[in-house]
């Protein structure tokens, strides 16, 4: 007998393994992107808050499901158009997995909590929201900000030492710590700039 998480977890799987883009796993292989990004997102928790329940393990699992759906280009190439892409998303994901954890047989609290998590409402004041915030800050910093770097090498110093800052602010306490006591696997190349960024 499968588990209503159980369930819920082979679904946003399967959901997110119908990525047409790939990305290179650690050990080389090809796998879709957001099928990649959720496992990372799932095992990150896994590291950073043992204690996570069921929601939220599905809510990071879940945070951008199908988000190849709604390219960044399907809104208006500004800062304005980028703010309701960004929202539009929240609200896209977080129906989502509400939908994918009533399929699977969760009650309505439960699915609640999860879309207030995935939709990034009350971030600093409801836990959940904060505690995705800070697994989807660890991820970045881990595997994505290097790749992040070398997509934008127009970028001067003070640039990345604000996109840095703005990361670190986002985060908690808890999740500063972690990122600094040698849990995280850091970037090498961009060590200096985070040790800058964060001690300024």
């Amino acid at each position: 007998m499968t588990t209503a998480f159980e369930r819920a977890v082979a679904l946003i799987d399967a959901a997110n393994a119908q990525d047409p883009r790939m990305d290179t796993d650690d050990d080389g292989s090809q796998v879709p992107r957001e099928l990649l990004y959720g496992r990372r997102m799932a095992e990150m928790i896994g590291r950073y808050a043992p204690e996570a329940d069921e929601v939220m393990k599905l809510a990071v699992r879940g945070q951008h499901i199908e988000r190849w759906k709604t390219p960044r280009d399907s809104y208006p190439m500004t800062r304005e158009g980028y703010l309701a892409w960004r929202t539009g998303l929240y609200k896209y994901h977080a129906e989502r997995v509400g939908q994918i954890m009533q399929e699977a047989g969760f009650d309505e609290k439960s699915i609640e909590r999860a879309k207030q998590a995935v939709g990034k409402r009350a971030l600093k004041v409801n836990p959940d929201t904060q505690m995705l915030e800070d697994v989807t800050d660890l991820v970045f910093i881990e595997h994505y900000m290097l790749e992040f770097a070398g997509q934008h090498p127009e970028y001067s110093e003070e640039k990345w030492l604000d996109i840095i800052r703005k990361t670190w602010k986002k985060m908690s306490n808890r999740a500063h710590d972690f990122a600094l006591s040698g849990k995280l696997k850091l970037p090498e190349p961009l060590v200096p700039l985070i040790t800058k960024a964060i001690a300024g």
